[in-house]
């Protein structure tokens, strides 16, 4: 039977990988197109920021996203909106550095996705009468769909695994901050193996079946668009 502790931490989980997720999605999609369409000279530049969660320490990013959530830098600054002192130790602080951590994951396959559709399929779209934004939702959207699935399947999963970041800005909060991964920790430092043990194994099966959907849909989508 699961614990309550566990299954509040998989809510918490989910809900926070599912509001990343979405955001990401909203925001990392304009991100992505620019990065595939635009020629200026900086363009590589701010794809290597972009990237940088990939090579960085989970720590380093932690450490800095908590003086930017903390009470003397701007996430003290709106959290004193309403009422609050700071965004670090809460869900919103959270969301804002799952955002950060997790932008490669849904930025790169897009990205990659545009640059494979041709601009003389745009230009015919064009040619035909059809606004930008027709083109991008009636041509673009369906041309990326594989870029779409694959940046959301690992956006969602890679947000359910995230540890450093987490535990740097959110520490250990139950019902707030405490995310499964954070109940791993939690289970092998009080000495509970066996619950670190099957929990430890569920994330396994997770990462598993996220690695083979992702793989099946890039085969999928290959064959559609070879």
């Amino acid at each position: 039977m699961v614990s309550s502790g566990i299954a509040s931490a998989l809510v918490l989980t989910l809900s926070l990988a599912g509001v990343t997720t979405v955001i990401l999605l909203l925001t990392g999609t304009p991100i992505a197109w620019w990065l595939a369409r635009t020629r200026v000279r900086w363009r590589e530049p701010v794809a290597a920021l972009v990237a940088m969660p990939l090579v960085l320490p989970p720590t380093v990013i932690g450490f800095y996203l908590l003086i930017a959530l903390g009470p003397n830098g701007p996430g003290g600054v709106l959290a004193r909106l309403w009422g609050g002192r700071t965004l670090a130790f809460s869900f919103g602080g959270l969301v804002l550095g799952s955002i950060l951590y997790s932008l490669p994951f849904m930025v790169q396959p897009l990205r990659v996705a545009f640059e494979g559709i041709e601009r003389e399929t745009l230009e015919a779209a064009a040619t035909l009468g059809a606004r930008r934004t027709q083109s991008f939702f009636r041509v673009v959207v369906p041309g990326a769909a594989s870029g779409f699935f694959t940046g959301l399947i690992l956006t969602f999963a890679h947000t359910v695994g995230e540890f450093g970041v987490v535990l740097m800005i959110g520490g250990n909060i139950p019902g707030q901050t405490k995310v499964l991964s954070i109940s791993i920790y939690d289970f092998v430092e009080q000495g509970d193996w066996m619950s670190a043990h099957w929990l430890s194994a569920a994330m396994v099966l997770f990462a598993f079946v996220v690695v083979t959907a992702t793989m099946l849909l890039d085969r999928r989508f290959g064959r559609l668009t070879g």
